[in-house]
């Protein structure tokens, strides 16, 4: 397959690009950093999009099979603390990406979608949103050591999450682990929908490696087309 992946030098999204190689894809790599153009691995090219912009989109989108979609509003793999101001500033931007990216599609509408997205919109209980009740979601930012006012933040993945449930393109969305970074690539975890998947001390975690090698695994075998899905061990 032919697979792009927007934000390419992200945390989860290097692991994506590296997960996509090494089982022999090609993959275009979005981002921001030219730099990142350096590398020479063999099957990857690298490209500037704007994932604000539709026509942006739709320009790259010829060839592609899959889209993976990493966005954030900085790049938190090596500044966490702007991405985090960036977010909690403008929380609407997610949303907004949603819906560049959906239009895009509009003109390649076998090409499918895969958003990487925010935990704080699963449901600690059956109906019930984290990202919809303050309480549960400071709880949660307290526990991660986040700021409360990331909770707006929370609140626009949650919003794009909406947008993609709207729509009748082949998109996913996938809510990492709670708790998520660079680790080891084990590919053993579980995976789950719209609740989190706990391990036996009650944690929501993952490795960012893992994390890449699920979201490969749903590009390779689309099981969640038009749903959202998680993973943890």
């Amino acid at each position: 397959m032919h697979i792009g992946v927007i934000g390419a030098t992200g945390t989860i999204g290097s692991r994506v690009v590296t997960e996509a190689l090494e089982r022999g894809h090609l993959v275009t790599a979005f981002s921001r950093d030219p730099a990142a153009a350096a590398d020479p691995r063999e099957g990857l090219s690298w490209a500037g999009v704007d994932v604000l912009d539709p026509a942006s989109i739709e320009a790259v989108l010829p060839g592609l099979d899959v889209l993976i979609s990493g966005f954030q509003p900085g790049n938190a793999a090596k500044d966490f603390d702007d991405t985090l101001r960036r977010s909690i500033a403008d929380p609407t931007v997610y949303a907004t990406a949603a819906r560049a990216l959906l239009k895009a599609l509009d003109s390649r509408p076998r090409t499918r979608l895969i958003v990487i997205g925010g935990a704080g919109s699963l449901e600690s209980g059956p109906g019930v949103v984290r990202a919809d009740h303050d309480d549960l979601l400071h709880a949660s930012l307290d526990e991660l050591g986040l700021p409360r006012a990331y909770a707006a933040a929370v609140r626009g993945h949650h919003e794009a999450l909406k947008v993609l449930r709207a729509s009748n393109r082949l998109w996913t969305y996938f809510s990492p682990a709670e708790h998520i970074g660079p680790g080891e690539r084990t590919g053993r975890f579980r995976i789950g929908g719209d609740q989190p998947v706990r391990d036996a001390a009650g944690l929501s975690r993952i490795s960012a490696e893992d994390a890449a090698v699920a979201l490969l695994d749903e590009a390779e075998l689309p099981r969640f087309v038009q749903r959202r899905f998680t993973a943890g061990y």
